[in-house]
């Protein structure tokens, strides 16, 4: 019997583009996510992912101290704690992009993995940190992550997080490869621009170097009063071939939904044998520098 998982990704605007109530911003991008994640639920999803963290704009834009107080602990926060009551509710897998105070003045760009019963199964954190311009001053908030490249092994298949500037790096693509992921998961924020040409070049290029699902998810609109550039949606699924299944528009919030035929990756893997023949050894040194 094929192992078919239908996957969801949810793109989505700032709820109160006007506002400057950190507090209000979190509770409305909050309550919009309830909405689209049942949406999810009911065009049947098992798994869902949403945006970086996606509870409030692309602060990264400015630096200023006052987004620490956005950051909440993982699993112990009420974001995570919500989204374990949802992923239970609708049966559901959910990876779950959040600010994280791991201790007072620590902070991580977090993504949670929740199970389908609500139990956290556990966190990456985002291991590569942009500091340029323009307005990506990820340094001043976020600690480079230290977890490694977990995967996590749950009803609907094998489950890895890559996040946002992530992307251009193939070493921990590899990584996550290696340890098992059938679906690797990329929530961003990212303009248009410098970057917009690569985004549907390096995530395939994971894909079938790896021979694993790519979900890759970008935010939409502009978002005053930095207007950095338009965040271009776009977000998509692509197969172990490298092929893009399903894409969504520049500009909607929207729920991008996928039919995920895990056996495709066995059928892949025996054509193309790139585990087979990779050269560790000859790597080295690729650490050394």
């Amino acid at each position: 019997m094929p192992r078919i998982t239908r996957a969801a990704l949810i793109q989505a605007s700032n709820a109160l583009p006007e506002s400057t109530d950190l507090e209000a911003i979190k509770a409305a991008m909050i309550e919009k996510h309830v909405g689209l994640i049942a949406e999810a639920a009911e065009r049947g999803a098992n798994v869902c992912c949403l945006q970086e963290i996606f509870y409030g704009p692309y602060f990264c834009a400015e630096q200023d101290p006052r987004w620490y107080r956005t950051a909440e602990q993982v699993p112990e926060g009420p974001t995570v704690r919500l989204m374990q009551e949802l992923a239970k509710k609708h049966g559901m897998v959910m990876i779950v992009p959040v600010y994280e105070e791991a201790m007072t003045g620590v902070y991580y760009n977090t993504a949670a993995v929740i199970d389908e019963t609500g139990e956290y199964l556990g966190k990456y954190r985002k291991h590569h940190i942009p500091h340029c311009q323009p307005g990506f001053w990820e340094k001043f908030y976020f600690t480079p992550g230290d977890l490694g490249y977990p995967v996590f092994e749950t009803r609907y298949g094998k489950i890895g997080v890559y996040i946002c500037y992530d992307r251009h790096f193939p070493e921990g693509a590899r990584e996550l490869g290696l340890n098992g992921a059938e679906i690797v998961f990329n929530p961003s924020a990212t303009v248009a621009g410098l970057s917009e040409y690569l985004w549907k070049l390096e995530q395939p290029a994971h894909a079938v170097a790896n021979q694993y699902f790519v979900g890759a998810i970008n935010r939409v609109g502009t978002e005053a009063p930095w207007n950095i550039g338009e965040f271009y949606g776009q977000s998509y699924f692509c197969d172990p071939r490298g092929q893009i299944m399903i894409e969504g528009s520049r500009d909607q919030d929207e729920v991008i939904i996928a039919d995920l035929d895990l056996d495709l990756i066995q059928t892949v893997r025996d054509t193309w044998q790139f585990y087979r023949d990779r050269r560790p050894e000859s790597y080295e040194g690729i650490a050394a520098w």
